[in-house]
């Protein structure tokens, strides 16, 4: 079975007419996403619900296909000591990691921006 970590993935608020919580595909797989309630809840129901896909196909017979290749994902990002203090406060206050933090706003700021579009 392929690694699933080598899949690429889009991660997305979801909007209150659409239930709400955060949404994980996996554009190489069709069919292949999950969802929750909060950005760690999705991200994990993505990775079994990528689990799941694969083996299914395995399972079937059906080909497996080979990751696309897109961007690693990791960047980095100067900010005055001031943002960097108020992130690692929110993050503390939330549970969560600063990625995590600053993953879920840039997701939800995009996903603002591109229903604008529409």
């Amino acid at each position: 079975m392929k690694k699933h970590i080598e899949y690429p993935f889009e991660f997305r608020p979801l909007a209150d007419e659409e239930g709400g919580g955060w949404l994980v595909s996996y554009p190489d797989l069709p069919g292949c996403m999950s969802d929750g309630e909060t950005p760690e809840e999705a991200m994990a129901n993505g990775k079994d619900a990528l689990a799941a896909w694969l083996k299914a196909a395995e399972e079937s017979g059906r080909e497996i296909p080979n990751p696309s290749d897109l961007p690693s994902g990791k960047f980095i990002a100067r900010v005055p000591r001031s943002l960097h203090a108020r992130l690692t406060a929110r993050a503390k206050q939330e549970g969560v990691s600063m990625n995590a933090l600053v993953s879920s706003f840039l997701a939800e700021s995009l996903g603002r921006r591109e229903g604008t579009k529409r």
